[in-house]
């Protein structure tokens, strides 16, 4: 479904994941907390529940699941999904995963902070960044380039293998949380990390 609860009935088509019929699984109510519940789930779109992620479906009908809609950043007024852009990263070949998280910028507001995992020994990093950024640019737009891209060993994530998001604000001036551990420069992967 589109922001405003229109079904996209286009064949290829972007927008919000919303289920309309229930299965026997799904979610009633939190414990302790029923409007808290209704009002997370099911509000948003009236009688259906969003599961609060985006949505892509190509040609073939096949879905994929971009991230959460509410993990935004503001660029210069304009509203961009880190999932967004970590997908446009994740596209470049050579890139294992990404993740993105905003700092304070003195102009733009926001600026967009990337961890890249690159598969291969890195021979030239400012022509492999320029490259990501001209990935970035040609999918989403050249306000949606990263500000500062850190290549990295590894991304701290939890048991479902989703970033800890909250741990890269190492840099972005707000807090200082990223143990050593956690982020493994790319220069030393091949250090003790203990």
């Amino acid at each position: 479904m589109d922001e405003n609860g229109n079904v996209l009935s286009e064949t290829s088509a972007s927008g919000n994941l919303v289920i309309a019929q229930p299965w026997p699984g799904m979610i009633r109510t939190t414990w302790g907390d029923h409007e808290r519940c209704q009002q997370t789930y099911f509000s948003a779109y009236k009688g259906k529940y969003f599961t609060g992620d985006g949505c892509l479906r190509d040609e073939n009908g096949m879905y994929r699941i971009t991230g959460r809609v509410d993990d935004v950043l503001n660029v210069s007024g304009h509203r961009i999904g880190t999932a967004e852009v970590e997908n446009a990263i994740n596209l470049h070949p050579g890139v294992v995963e990404s993740a993105i998280v905003g700092f304070p910028h003195d102009i733009k507001g926001q600026g967009i902070y990337a961890y890249v995992i690159f598969q291969d020994n890195i021979d030239n990093m400012d022509l492999l960044r320029s490259a990501i950024l001209q990935t970035v640019s040609k999918l989403i737009g050249p306000i949606a380039k990263p500000d500062k891209i850190q290549f990295v060993s590894g991304l701290p994530q939890n048991t479902k293998r989703k970033n800890y998001a909250s741990d890269f604000t190492q840099n972005s001036g707000r807090t200082n949380r990223v143990h050593w551990r956690h982020l493994y420069p790319f220069e030393s992967r091949n250090r003790r990390r203990n």
